[in-house]
């Protein structure tokens, strides 16, 4: 794909399918230099033959995979009463980096999450992952009423 011709409207977003396995571990291992397979494997697995509903999307382009989302629905777990649905990972190929990918597969993803009757999406960011702090906060996140605790062993 040449990125001089990015077309933001050719973006397409589809349920993510565990053919999909490659593309999201090879786009991860650009952001952090190393490939985890069995993590994405496990992770699609759960995904799309899990007991749940299947959240996780890509966004395609000329049915290449340049980016996805993955998270999960929850129905009262943690002692939460209302459904609320948590954005684990998030990852876009860097040549469309900046183009919109990541707003679009986050727009589609909490429209599903509103039909599924979601009102709250929670997430969890490194303090110092400026980029990404700063893409969430222009999407509408702000910080949460809830703790993160943490134990060290």
């Amino acid at each position: 794909m040449n990125v001089k011709d990015f077309d933001p409207a050719k973006v397409q977003i589809r349920v993510m399918g565990e053919a999909d396995l490659d593309a999201i571990t090879s786009i991860d291992a650009i952001h952090f230099g190393t490939e985890r397979p069995d993590y994405y494997k496990e992770k699609l697995h759960a995904a799309t033959k899990g007991a749940g509903i299947n959240t996780s999307l890509v966004a395609e382009i000329d049915g290449t995979v340049v980016g996805f989302i993955m998270g999960q629905l929850y129905t009262g777990e943690f002692g939460i009463p209302e459904s609320t649905a948590n954005l684990d990972t998030i990852g876009v190929h860097p040549m469309v980096g900046g183009k919109g990918v990541a707003g679009k597969l986050l727009e589609q993803f909490c429209q599903q999450m509103s039909k599924l009757g979601v009102s709250t999406v929670h997430t969890l960011v490194d303090w110092n992952d400026k980029n990404l702090m700063l893409f969430f906060h222009r999407t509408g996140f702000v910080p949460s009423k809830r703790l993160s605790l943490e134990l060290n062993l």
